[in-house]
């Protein structure tokens, strides 16, 4: 069979204030196209459809929107899990009538025992789950750590392998060896927050999420997805999309990327060029998309985010490459220094672009007669 495997919708997050809904609706689309054209048999979601556990409605409004397209219109198997962002409670509400339409939604860990069959393949479907969770089950109190939980956890599941099928884990988790981005939250469960790949080897594919990056994990069957649409600045050279598997007659995995509506970038420069728009154009820098400014000017500019924000709309946050200078180094005459007013006057036109008020001058010449006297 062949299935699209995708993860990390986070739905209802924003980029520094910024509403994502039309950035994260125009990548489903070319998810759907994709599936469409590359006629899969299912969709696998691993976790993490919502941004946090109490999603706002309109968050709520765009995942059963996506759920519908997939399921009842497209009508394609859609299996899907919670990640550490999700609430299993809210988000599997309802899920024990939804297999009817082979939409199989597992948000406990007791479900994960339960394998979907599609075609060729076993599909187990592990959510993101707590430690104590899996004491609970288990019944055993020795569980401490991630990799205790993981070993029983895997030993169980595969006592449900058939010989005839291939095994696919779907599961929400950092692996050892992948590496976090900025909008990631990190999994620590125990004090331990990785998943040896040791433990997978058994599976003939692992469809992760978690992980923004999908070449955080450099191996051929045991794969992070990505996520749809750029969550960071620190994920602004990844290239995002989905994954298509193969299962027969072995598993073979091949990336789509996905456009995105507006890009993320970081823009370095001076305030001068950065704010000139014949510059902008010249140098083919986007000015639409969801930008960072690095100056490198050390002067102190008045309005500078402001100004900025002119020329890139989406303008996100602004940092200084050397830091600011806060003294200048110039020849001062003898008579500057005889007259301390002339100095006063000077040095704050300097730092405001503006001389002093008669009110200023007037407190700043009593001040003067008091010193000397």
């Amino acid at each position: 069979m062949r299935f699209l495997h995708t993860a990390d919708w986070h739905l209802g997050r924003r980029l520094f204030g910024y509403d994502l809904v039309a950035e994260q609706d125009a990548a489903f689309e070319q998810l759907i196209k994709i599936a469409e054209e590359e006629q899969v048999d299912a969709i696998v979601v691993a976790g993490d459809l919502y941004d946090r556990q109490n999603p706002a409605e309109a968050a709520v409004a765009q995942l059963t929107e996506m759920i519908s397209r997939i399921n009842l219109q497209v009508k394609l198997p859609l299996l899907m899990i919670n990640g550490n962002h999700d609430s299993a409670v809210r988000l599997g509400v309802g899920n024990q009538w939804f297999a009817a339409t082979d939409f199989y939604l597992h948000t406990e860990l007791d479900q994960a025992f339960e394998p979907v069959e599609i075609g060729d393949s076993q599909f187990f479907l592990l959510p993101y789950f707590e430690l104590y969770q899996a004491r609970q089950y288990f019944e055993d109190d020795s569980i401490r750590t991630l990799e205790q939980a993981m070993t029983r956890i895997i030993a169980k599941l595969q006592q449900q392998f058939l010989l005839d099928k291939k095994h696919v884990l779907i599961a929400h988790f950092f692996a050892a060896g992948s590496s976090h981005s900025d909008s990631e939250t990190t999994v620590n469960v125990g004090g331990l927050d990785a998943v040896s790949l040791d433990l997978l080897k058994d599976f003939d594919y692992v469809a992760l999420g978690h992980v923004h990056n999908k070449d955080a994990l450099q191996n051929s069957t045991i794969r992070y997805s990505g996520s749809l649409i750029k969550y960071s600045l620190s994920e602004e050279n990844q290239t995002k999309g989905v994954l298509i598997v193969d299962t027969d007659p072995e598993i073979k995995v091949k990336f789509r990327p996905i456009k995105p509506l507006r890009d993320v970038q970081t823009v370095e420069g001076s305030f001068k060029d950065l704010t000139n728009a014949d510059y902008l154009s010249s140098h083919q820098i986007d000015q639409d998309a969801y930008t960072g400014i690095v100056l490198d000017d050390t002067n102190v500019i008045s309005n500078a985010s402001v100004l900025l924000r002119q020329q890139f709309p989406h303008f996100l946050t602004m940092s200084r490459a050397n830091g600011i200078s806060t003294f200048t180094t110039r020849q001062i005459s003898t008579q500057e220094i005889k007259s301390p007013m002339t100095l006063l006057d000077k040095f704050y036109q300097e730092m405001t672009q503006q001389p002093l008020s008669e009110q200023q001058r007037q407190w700043a010449e009593q001040a003067l007669k008091e010193v000397d006297e």
